[in-house]
């Protein structure tokens, strides 16, 4: 049906409900109000002591000029270019300056703490779409201009990216998976709760059997998901004692990745067993979220697969220092799995980065709190990486992860206008993108 149809089937149906309620004056508001001329965008040239406009290459750039226009940048030139057009001068000669940040794994209309099992069963989902609006600036302001929100409830994510999409709402472009796929009673089902309300809390992304998870799969791609989000172990954070090893069978894997590809989508997997790992990637998954358990068959099929690691150290070291905590709260399923898998996380980076293993930059936050995206830099230089792979792994392989390179992960020609500054050095010490003093977005300044 055409556009144009639809406009004038809704037309109809204003006009004959407002002759019913004699309020036939109801016709008027379906009629377009007249367009304004819009005003001419001003340019923004961006004056940049040092730049690392393609962190690929690993080269740092110094005394640049950025040129943005609609949005979008249309050049990077030596030398600190005399503004032209009535451009607007952004001062960043003292700062250094990078592509916006790409977190590849957070839950942006959530936060773990002490009110996350009450919150299940009072929060609606316009009241965590609300929570997401304020946890999306937070986010923004520390530099991650694009995020994958991987299990949000979809009315509400969705709802988020539009409102982002239109400028309504300030805060990072979203990559949305739409909720998540999940066996029943497994890692992703509602758990720990009477079954009555489980049943009630359950999410509709919850499968069993080859045909079942296929349809699931096309429901999510119905609702409007980006890509593909399954639970194919067990987690640390669901309330059940149930292990973290694989928990769909191999045909359902199998069933998952052929609907999500068939439909134009890739698929990731929150695994921490290394049986579910495996048979994700054997199954032709696309990247693996934490890979706790990944061994040496694991290292292989991720790069048979071209498949990417989303680490997320920054969720195994909450989780273990608040194992830790006196009076936490974790429930004792989720701290026995937090004291087994936190540990393991950093190890397990050191060996499939030293592997050759494809790495882009994840954190689960909303595991931790929402803002503090970036301490993940560090955690991964202590697993063996250095400063310039780490940011790396959070622009030109994270754009590559979800095949955006044509559009971010780095400041060049075409590409959106998504631009980071920070004061000091980050590849002489990476905690310094833990306090980012300039963010662009798309053009348009958010702080600074």
């Amino acid at each position: 049906m055409s556009v144009n149809k639809k406009r004038t089937i809704i037309i109809s149906a204003i006009a004959l409900a407002a002759t019913f309620a004699g309020l036939p004056a109801l016709i008027a508001v379906a009629a377009p109000a007249p367009q304004q001329p819009a005003a001419a965008a001003v340019d923004t040239l961006i004056h940049a002591g040092r730049v690392l406009a393609d962190p690929a290459s690993g080269r740092v750039l110094t005394e640049q000029s950025i040129l943005v226009r609609g949005g979008r940048i249309v050049s990077v030139t030596p030398g600190y270019s005399t503004p032209s057009n009535g451009a607007k001068v952004v001062d960043l000669k003292s700062s250094f300056v990078l592509p916006g940040l790409i977190d590849s794994h957070v839950h942006i209309t959530g936060e773990q703490g002490p009110d996350s099992r009450v919150d299940e069963f009072i929060k609606t989902s316009a009241d965590v779409a609300i929570d997401g609006a304020g946890y999306a600036l937070k986010t923004l302001n520390a530099g991650f201009t694009t995020i994958a929100d991987l299990g949000a409830d979809a009315d509400a994510i969705l709802a988020l990216r539009r409102g982002i999409a239109t400028g309504i709402i300030p805060g990072p472009r979203i990559i949305a998976s739409a909720g998540a796929i999940s066996v029943h009673g497994g890692h992703g089902d509602a758990n720990g709760m009477p079954r009555a309300m489980a049943l009630i809390l359950r999410p509709p992304g919850v499968c069993s059997g080859a045909d079942d998870c296929a349809r699931a799969v096309r429901e999510r791609v119905r609702d409007g998901a980006d890509i593909i989000k399954i639970t194919a172990t067990g987690g640390v954070l669901s309330n059940t004692a149930a292990g973290l090893n694989q928990q769909f069978t191999d045909a359902e894997l199998k069933a998952i990745v052929q609907a999500a590809h068939a439909m134009g989508r890739k698929v990731t997997a929150h695994a921490h067993g290394v049986d579910g790992i495996n048979s994700f990637l054997k199954a032709g998954g696309d990247s693996i979220e934490h890979g706790t358990f990944s061994d040496a068959e694991s290292a292989q099929l991720y790069k048979q697969n071209g498949a990417y690691l989303v680490p997320t150290l920054l969720a195994g070291d909450f989780v273990v220092r608040e194992a830790d905590r006196p009076g936490t709260f974790l429930q004792p399923a989720q701290i026995a799995k937090a004291r087994e898998a936190g540990p393991k996380m950093i190890d397990m980076l050191r060996r499939m980065h030293q592997a050759g293993v494809k790495i882009a930059f994840g954190t689960d936050t909303g595991v931790s709190a929402h803002g503090d995206n970036a301490q993940e830099f560090a955690l991964m230089v202590k697993a063996g990486m250095t400063p310039m792979q780490t940011i790396q792994a959070a622009t030109v392989s994270a754009a590559d992860h979800f095949g955006l390179s044509s559009e971010i992960g780095s400041i060049a020609a075409g590409k959106a206008a998504d631009i980071i500054a920070v004061n000091g050095d980050p590849l002489a010490n990476v905690r310094e993108l833990e306090s980012v003093d300039f963010v662009m977005k798309g053009g348009k300044v958010y702080k600074q």
